[in-house]
């Protein structure tokens, strides 16, 4: 079966599937209402997803009875659909997903747990580690090499970087031992 390519508002709304069966409406609601809210909450982007979702056979709606006589239509994850979202939460991580794409790191990261269990979230937070111990020193280096001739906004710019990386580290390491000392509970 060919790889799908799957936005990463799909993803979220796999992983929102997963955990419950939902109306578009309640999506919207959900991405207007949480953390989530990085989403558009705009039926131009929701309800389209959907529908991809749907052709793809990841999701499956049923219309349903709603409150009074309105009807809606429910839609709930495939088994396909479950297999491209624990695909795509057990996806190694690359340095690109540090430098572009942390978000869709911190999305795979939220629902890995309850779809691929905790040790798939260990596994991802270790290769989180693993790439930005990597790479801060590579910034610091950047740092000290540009010093002397960047503009003091590009400087400290560059300075924040570095600490939201640093404090995403500490972050990292702080998650994984929050899991051992889970383990041993």
């Amino acid at each position: 079966m060919p790889e799908l390519t799957i936005s990463n508002l799909g993803c979220a709304l796999l992983g929102l599937l997963r955990q419950n069966p939902a109306s578009g409406y309640d999506l919207r609601k959900i991405f207007s209402t949480t953390a989530m809210t990085t989403y558009s909450d705009s039926p131009g982007a929701i309800y389209p997803a959907l529908k991809r979702l749907q052709q793809q056979g990841l999701i499956r709606g049923s219309v349903e009875s709603g409150s009074g006589m309105r009807r809606r239509q429910v839609f709930r994850l495939t088994a396909r659909g479950t297999a491209e979202l624990k695909r795509w939460i057990r996806r190694p991580l690359v340095r690109a997903d540090v430098i572009r794409g942390l978000n869709e790191v911190m999305l795979r990261f939220a629902f890995s747990e309850p779809v691929a269990g905790p040790s798939a979230s260990v596994r991802l937070l270790r290769s989180l580690e693993t790439e930005l111990t990597s790479y801060i020193p590579e910034l610091h280096e950047q740092l000290s090499a540009g010093k002397a001739t960047m503009p003091m906004s590009g400087r400290l710019a560059l300075e924040s970087g570095i600490k939201s990386y640093e404090c995403l580290l500490q972050w990292t390491r702080d998650a994984l031992r929050t899991y051992e000392r889970n383990k041993k509970e």
